[in-house]
């Protein structure tokens, strides 16, 4: 069995509602779970192409992609790598990896504070302010379901609050090689988070090598039993990937993003055809137009020899 790399490194008011430590937690969806995770070291990854990249037969919607083969760094597929564009809540990655690399105690409650709302886009929350969860939850849900309030409380709930929270967020990105990248939120909500798709392919390629990152972005659903003054009512959340849900896919790590100004966004580690892939998606017109252009790379791949001796993409011979 061919070996693979275990090493991960370090590029990679009203109502007060309380949810108490015993409440139970539903979780639904069986995680993809590899025996060791296929992380590239980062100043490896992505590698140039020896040969012309091969796109036959690949017309993708999204205004930026590129397809990346994980176990040994090369593109497969690129379309403007380098343009720099928001990446709405694909930031909440890199949210996760800073939140993990403190080693605050995920088992410690932090609470949803009025700060947390969304004053910019006016978008909404069931995570109403006073309620208290683990960090450990407030993560998921900011992963899996995309929750701005959990993700904005995480970085509030650091040494330094916020401010400091996102200055080590581009501390991050700058050691990952990310240097097309910058970050003024935690949230992603903020159009002024950007970055370009080969930046985040190291994102993903990064973010990927943390077991709890892979866990949550790949729960299919979860359910949250919260306490009110006067009743208990569960919580549910689903995971904002329909591909995770679907069954169809054997998906490693997910998150997606929107918004305006960002169009619909994408990014993947995936198995196809045997093969760890990292998929970036950036700007894709229309709700469904993401999910179309990743089914479309799943087909193409699957019509590839992408042996681990090659350094492109070749067409299969039919």
């Amino acid at each position: 069995m061919r070996s693979k790399l275990a090493l991960v490194f370090a590029w990679l008011a009203p109502a007060c509602v309380m949810a108490q430590v015993s409440d139970p937690v539903v979780i639904t969806g069986a995680p993809y779970v590899d025996d060791a995770p296929v992380v590239q070291h980062q100043s490896e990854f992505p590698r140039p192409s020896a040969l012309p990249l091969t796109t036959e037969g690949l017309d993708l919607v999204a205004a930026a992609a590129v397809v990346i083969d994980q176990e040994d760094g090369s593109l497969l597929y690129a379309k403007n790598t380098a343009a720099v564009m928001p990446i709405a809540s694909i930031t909440k990655l890199m949210t996760a990896m800073v939140a993990l690399d403190s080693g605050l105690p995920l088992d410690d409650k932090i609470t949803i504070s009025s700060e947390d709302i969304d004053r910019l886009k006016g978008t909404s929350s069931r995570l109403q302010p006073g309620l208290r969860l683990p960090r450990r939850e407030m993560l998921r849900l900011a992963l899996m379901s995309s929750e701005n309030r959990a993700a904005s409380a995480l970085s509030r709930h650091y040494p330094g609050g916020a401010r400091a929270f996102i200055e080590a967020m581009n501390r991050k990105a700058e050691e990952l090689g990310m240097h097309d990248t910058r970050f003024v939120d935690a949230t992603g909500l903020n159009p002024n988070n950007v970055s370009t798709a080969l930046d985040l392919a190291r994102l993903v390629n990064a973010s990927y090598g943390y077991s709890l990152i892979r866990d949550f972005t790949t729960t299919e659903s979860v359910q949250l039993a919260v306490h009110g003054q006067r009743k208990s009512r569960p919580l549910a959340f689903q995971n904002s990937n329909a591909l995770v849900r679907s069954g169809q896919w054997e998906i490693g790590l997910s998150k997606t993003g929107y918004i305006s100004e960002a169009g619909r966004c994408l990014v993947m580690q995936a198995r196809i055809a045997a093969k760890p892939v990292i998929i970036v998606l950036l700007d894709s017109l229309g709700k469904v137009t993401r999910i179309a252009d990743a089914n479309r790379i799943k087909q193409w791949v699957e019509t590839l020899d992408v042996g681990p001796s090659t350094t492109t993409a070749r067409p299969r011979m039919m």
